[in-house]
């Protein structure tokens, strides 16, 4: 990935999170600790790839924003949000995760499967979870 690339998912993934904590430019420069007129140009030329972030400004960003840093820095979409359901994910859940994960990009037919059943009204997913522990 070329170091433009780069900045330009970590600016589209900055927005993205901005805007989930409903926080404008100047709010989110404020509680980083930037002021207000200082921080709202600072994140405005992060957002439009003007300026690149330092090591100590993305962790303080990354936990003004209450997601974890790679997040803000993921590849694409899919992996950030990713990163951002195993963030909320207890440490147990995520030892699962971690555990599951490999396991479903082995077996693309047991992942298919799951995709299928999750496609499912809820009501029928229950049915087909259950009869899928009951044969465990």
């Amino acid at each position: 990935m070329s170091d433009s690339s780069a900045r330009a998912l970590f600016a589209a993934r900055l927005v993205q999170a901005r805007q989930l904590r409903g926080l404008s430019q100047r709010a989110l420069g404020d509680r980083m600790g930037l002021g207000k007129d200082k921080g709202s140009s600072r994140i405005n030329r992060y957002e439009h790839q003007v300026t690149a972030i330092g090591f100590d400004n993305l962790d303080k960003l990354a936990e003004v924003l209450d997601v974890p840093v790679a997040y803000l820095l993921a590849d694409d979409a899919a992996m950030a949000d990713a990163i951002l359901a195993l963030s909320e994910a207890d440490e147990s859940q995520r030892d699962v995760l971690a555990t599951l994960i490999p396991a479903l990009i082995q077996d693309p037919t047991l992942l298919s499967r799951l995709v299928k059943l999750l496609q499912l009204p809820k009501r029928e997913q229950s049915k087909a979870l259950k009869t899928l522990t009951d044969k465990a």
